[in-house]
């Protein structure tokens, strides 16, 4: 290998480099806005293109990928998908405050579901953007650049009639920042463009007399207008903004609250969100006035409907609502685009000054052609009418000459050496001809028919238009108020045509206050059957019932509605449940599973025991192990918030059989595999914390483990079924703890 082609350099400056080159490449030519035309460069090159091919709002509409096809050949080499998500918001109305292109087919819709593929739709340029964006491309109003392979030419930026980067707004993630604009009413920001025209001094706070405030194609309350004038200085803020929402009376006295408009953040999957979160808050009895929620959108608007139970406080609803969902959102506002060739913050003044700069400058250009086209007709309309004057001269010149070259050098130069001529008077005559080329090539092209007397007459007239047009032109040129009398002027026919009213309220609106209702705390009573589903009823329906509930159901606790309820698990731990995650209803009624509102698994674990979290903090539990370890702990130990807790340590292999609460017990009766029943005191189970293993309770032979624990009272006799026998627990021989007990024999 050739040593001399090697370039020795430092890596990380060489990364440095690549890097900035990559960031700037990203920041300017594809993810942020210009501030003279308010465009992406794709979105730019989609509009261009679908220009040079005549896809106009006037004629039919052309497949939508013959359009992304012929924009990445031509211009955006950047993959298809890209050019046609463009395509797509551009024609979607829902989120552009002007729609730039006509799409015929699926193109989406405002609750997020996506366009159809590129084959199956249709598009065509809007009216207003042949008119606004593209009308003038033909008269060099703005730089041409090659494009990627220097086979075609694109537009550095088009020459766009008023400020498409505030009636549109523009969102964009660059690397290292972000472009976020809302879109505004086009009347307002052509009115704050005039104010700026007839006082280049106006100031922010002063164009905002006539922009009010953002205006979202969702409509929506802007409910911090105070605040709007920093935002506007700045070209950063937060813009919070509120769904709008009307009541209307249903049958039976309910009310209905109905959302007509959403704020401008929530269009796409957010509205389904939003349903979700009002599903929850009942779910979660955050609430208990929500009857039914419903989506009657439609092309038409959206209609969300909430039905409320009669007795409910609709005002206190709606504020909860801005509170704990995305009906009150806010639109993170940094005005960021590229202004003479870098990304830069800018204020409302400064994007109305930049569109203003930029208006005059397409405007030089326009009519510094015009005047150019116009001089060059005069030139050539004095020659023709010049011409028409001495016309029997002229043709004896072309009659006389030998080719095309001598007549010409004979009309420019009045050469007349090699022509023949009738008489020596027209000889002179000719010498004295001076022609320029351009009235000379006319002339020479001229037709027959341009010598009646009419066409005469149209000349003369022509060439007085075109003087006035010059006198105009140079007008508008010269005098900056005149050229701004035509951009005003421009501005208010498309006002006139285009403009439309504010959907978006601005206004200083309080802060929603929600006052949650107090949760009347009483005793309620957890139900919870073999299969592991769990519900709550009230005590009364419990007590009417507690035959049937005792019998049918494994677990009945009585707890507080705002409490907590206790699991252990032969796993040795403790999972907690939240009361008012669990349904309250009637006796019969399902339940939910007890695994769907804690961290318990059926799969895995076993419950042992069951407890209201406040009972255990009056108590001690006794924990007894497959193993026999035993041991008591302080209930308060289990007065935690978390989900899950381990409850006991449990040695390699060893399961708990048993857990219960310490009250009035005197004996504890374990129970072996092999028939060993031991019944001893309670008062020699030691205390210990719910992280040690405990003491053995009893001894165990080879192979054999505790199965039951069984606990036996003073003065009452303790009676179970065991293979087949009736055992009276009372009357097992009393032994002490960590002995082996007596063999049952059935």
């Amino acid at each position: 290998m050739d040593d001399s082609r090697i370039i020795k350099t430092e890596y990380s400056e060489e990364m440095q480099k690549a890097f900035i080159d990559y960031a700037m490449s990203v920041i300017i030519a594809r993810a942020l806005p210009d501030a003279r035309d308010g465009l992406k460069p794709v979105q730019r090159r989609v509009l261009y293109d679908m220009h040079e091919l005549g896809i106009r709002f006037d004629r039919p509409y052309r497949k939508s990928a013959r359009i992304v096809g012929d924009t990445m050949g031509k211009y955006h080499p950047h993959g298809d998908s890209s050019i046609y998500d463009a395509l797509v918001v551009m024609s979607q109305d829902f989120k552009k405050g002007m729609a730039l292109i006509d799409g015929h087919g699926n193109f989406g819709n405002i609750e997020g579901d996506g366009a159809a593929a590129m084959r199956y739709t249709e598009a065509r340029l809007q009216k207003v953007t042949q008119e606004a964006f593209l009308a003038d491309l033909d008269k060099d109003v703005v730089d041409f650049m090659p494009n990627f392979d220097e086979t075609e030419k694109e537009p550095t930026v088009l020459p766009v009639k008023f400020p498409n980067l505030l009636v549109n707004g523009s969102d964009g993630i660059a690397v290292g920042m972000v472009t976020s604009i809302p879109p505004h009413n086009l009347a307002e920001v052509i009115d704050a463009m005039k104010a700026y025209l007839n006082d280049e001094n106006i100031s922010t706070r002063e164009l905002m007399r006539y922009i009010k405030g953002p205006d979202f194609p969702t409509g929506g309350i802007v409910i911090n207008k105070d605040e709007l004038a920093d935002i506007y200085e700045t070209g950063t803020g937060k813009i919070k903004i509120r769904g709008k929402v009307e009541f209307e009376k249903a049958k039976g006295g309910k009310t209905n609250v109905v959302i007509t408009e959403i704020p401008y953040p929530m269009i796409g999957a957010n509205i389904a969100k939003f349903l979700t979160d009002v599903a929850a808050l009942a779910e979660s009895k955050k609430t208990a006035d929500i009857v039914d929620i419903s989506n009657q959108s439609s092309k038409e608007g959206i209609r969300i409907v909430i039905e409320l139970r009669k007795d409910a406080d609709a005002e206190n609803f709606v504020n909860m609502l801005y509170k704990k969902t995305r009906l009150e959102d806010t639109f993170g506002v940094n005005m960021l685009a590229i202004h003479e060739g870098r990304p830069e913050t800018m204020s409302l003044r400064q994007i109305i000054k930049a569109n203003v700069d930029f208006q005059f400058q397409v405007a030089t250009r326009k009519y510094t052609n015009l005047l150019e086209k116009e001089l060059e007709r005069k030139e050539i309309q004095e020659g023709l009418i010049k011409a028409c004057n001495v016309i029997d001269l002229i043709i004896e010149i072309l009659r006389g000459s030998k080719d095309r070259a001598m007549a010409k050098a004979c009309l420019v130069e009045g050469k007349v050496d090699g022509i023949k001529f009738r008489t020596r008077e027209s000889r002179i005559m000719a010498a004295q001809l001076c022609f320029t080329e351009k009235q000379a090539n006319a002339i020479l092209e001229m037709r027959l028919y341009k010598l009646i007397g009419l066409e005469l007459e149209a000349l003369i007239s022509e060439h007085e238009e075109t003087l006035a047009n010059i006198y105009r032109y140079e007008d508008i040129l010269d005098r900056r108020d005149s050229m701004a009398q035509v951009i005003i002027s421009e501005l208010d026919g498309f006002k006139k045509e285009y403009g439309r009213k504010r959907r978006t309220v601005i206004e200083n609106a309080q802060e929603a206050v929600y006052k949650e209702k107090e949760f009347e705390e009483t005793d309620v009573v957890l139900l919870m059957d073999r299969f592991g589903y769990a519900k709550t009823i009230d005590t009364v329906t419990y007590e009417r019932n507690k035959e049937a509930a005792d019998s049918e159901f494994r677990y009945v606790v009585t707890c507080k509605n705002v409490g907590r309820v206790c699991l252990f698990t032969d796993k040795g731990q403790m999972h907690t449940v939240k009361v008012m995650d669990l349904p309250a209803g009637k006796l019969r009624d399902k339940g939910i599973p007890i695994d769907n509102v804690s961290n318990y698994d059926s799969r895995e674990e076993s419950i042992v025991y069951m407890a209201s979290q406040t009972d255990l903090n009056l108590c001690q539990l006794i924990f007894t192990t497959k193993q026999s370890m035993i041991k008591l702990v302080d209930g308060g130990e289990f007065d935690v918030r978390s989900r899950t807790v381990v409850a006991t340590k449990l040695g390699e292999g060893d399961k708990l059989v048993g857990v219960e609460a310490l009250r009035d017990q005197k004996n504890v009766v374990l129970q072996s595999k092999a028939g060993y029943f031991l019944r001893f005191p309670i008062e020699q189970i030691p205390e210990k914390k719910k992280t040690a293993i405990g003491v053995r309770g009893m001894k165990l032979g080879a192979g054999d483990e505790v199965e039951a624990v069984y606990y036996t009272r003073n003065a009452v006799e303790t009676a179970i079924e065991y293979q087949g026998k009736t055992i009276v627990l009372n009357s097992v021989k009393l032994g002490s703890r960590d002995s082996k007990g007596v063999k049952i024999r059935v």
